[in-house]
């Protein structure tokens, strides 16, 4: 696990398992790893990630059944949907409206932008904190 502008790494963890969560990787209900797999997936301290699944579920994204395990919770797809689009409206628009400002880009050039991209099938450039489908499978 890299570091990644000022976001702390268990909250680097939280959005990647999101991202399972929202593409379907992980269905409700599912168990998903443990921590210490996790931990040894991500190359990172369990410690770190005991409290990414605190804060999951204190967001009621996972839940935790006592010596079996962490489990999807059974509404985790609404749940993470409503969080991560609040996150992408006060975090990562702001940015992306500066740099349209800065750029002098409009929102009809970045509708045709968005238009060609996904026309081609193209999605975001994988960074070095997407998940392969090794890591994100429970």
């Amino acid at each position: 696990m890299e570091p990644r502008d000022s976001q702390a790494i268990y909250l680097q963890i939280a959005d990647l398992m999101c991202e399972s969560v929202l593409s379907g990787a992980w269905k409700p209900g599912e168990r998903i790893p443990s921590i210490r797999e996790t931990a040894e997936a991500r190359q990172v301290n369990p410690n770190t990630v005991m409290r990414t699944y605190s804060y999951l579920e204190e967001h009621g994204i996972i839940r935790n059944q006592r010596g079996v395990g962490f489990f999807l919770a059974d509404d985790a797809y609404d749940v993470t949907w409503k969080l991560k689009k609040e996150s992408f409206q006060r975090r990562d628009l702001p940015k992306l409206f500066r740099i349209m400002d800065l750029l002098r880009v409009d929102f009809d050039e970045l509708e045709r932008i968005y238009q060609a991209q996904k026309a081609r099938g193209a999605r975001p450039e994988a960074g070095p904190l997407s998940p392969t489908t090794e890591e994100i499978e429970p």
